[in-house]
């Protein structure tokens, strides 16, 4: 039992959660609910793929996490290294297999650009300054892109794309502070690491300003309803402000963990938010 949650554990169960209603709420904005065998394909290529993403960065990540997360299941011998490469070659697969079931369009953002995106970001990108944070959260936002692609309507979810794009560029940043430590250790070359913590918070606080301010403007311009406003100020702009104040307050690598699990919450918020804002009539 305790080998098959570590197993299970590896894929970051509650990532690929995140992923999948992503790809449901899509489905609902575009009220494309009942092309089920569409949604449902594309909802498997972005849980297998992110799951082959977790595992695979796992993997290269073990001597880091030693230091920064050393209960992570490869770090505790729960599973092994071999086991791990093997899962994320075949979820790999699996994702790209699915794509191929889909409208070209969604194909080629999953295959050509996803995909290796997924796997050069483990291997080269991670430990470059800014690079490695833009393409993970290059990475998040193209989840609605594909999506709706996948269902037909691409152009309607960029606004989502955006904002996910926006608020994982804010706690990749401040996962980076909260990592230093073992990220120094093997020489990667975060942004917190080249430009100092304190840079990195601020630049943190001017991310969480534009994408604050940014957030709401399909409210004001109509594109969504009150109740994307409500979800927005409580789930996004709160959490954003807090980020901001901390900065000004207390710039350690502790409230930088502490933030990193906020702004999670924050990016669930803002799935919710966009949805709640679509339907017309409450």
């Amino acid at each position: 039992m305790k080998s098959l949650l570590a197993h299970i554990r590896i894929l970051r169960p509650l990532n690929l959660i995140i992923g999948a209603v992503a790809v449901i709420v899509t489905a609902s904005i575009l009220n494309k609910m009942d092309q089920v065998s569409v949604w449902f394909t594309a909802l498997g290529v972005v849980v297998f793929s992110n799951a082959a993403a977790n595992v695979l960065n796992d993997y290269f990540d073990q001597e880091i996490d030693r230091i920064n997360r050393p209960n992570r299941p490869l770090i505790t011998g729960d599973v092994k290294s071999r086991t791990a490469l093997l899962l994320a070659i075949i979820f790999f697969t699996i994702g790209a297999i699915l794509s191929f079931t889909l409208i070209s369009t969604a194909t080629i953002i999953a295959v050509v650009i996803a995909l290796p995106l997924m796997i050069f970001y483990s291997i080269w990108f991670k430990g470059m300054p800014l690079i490695g944070n833009i393409i993970i959260s290059f990475i998040l936002g193209l989840t609605f892109l594909f999506a709706g692609a996948a269902l037909g309507d691409l152009k309607t979810m960029i606004i989502p794309a955006i904002l996910a794009f926006g608020l994982t560029l804010v706690r990749e940043l401040v996962k980076d502070i909260s990592d230093i430590e073992g990220d120094s250790k093997v020489n990667l070359r975060t942004f917190p690491i080249v430009a100092g913590v304190k840079s990195a918070w601020n630049l943190a606080s001017v991310f969480s300003i534009f994408i604050g301010i940014g957030a709401i403007i399909p409210y004001i311009t109509e594109v969504y309803n009150y109740w994307y406003l409500l979800f927005v100020i409580i789930g996004v702009e709160i959490p954003l402000a807090l980020t901001v104040f901390l900065t000004m307050k207390s710039s350690t690598i502790t409230t930088a963990k502490q933030v990193a699990k906020l702004l999670k919450f924050s990016t669930i918020a803002g799935v919710l938010a966009v949805w709640l804002g679509s339907i017309n009539g409450i």
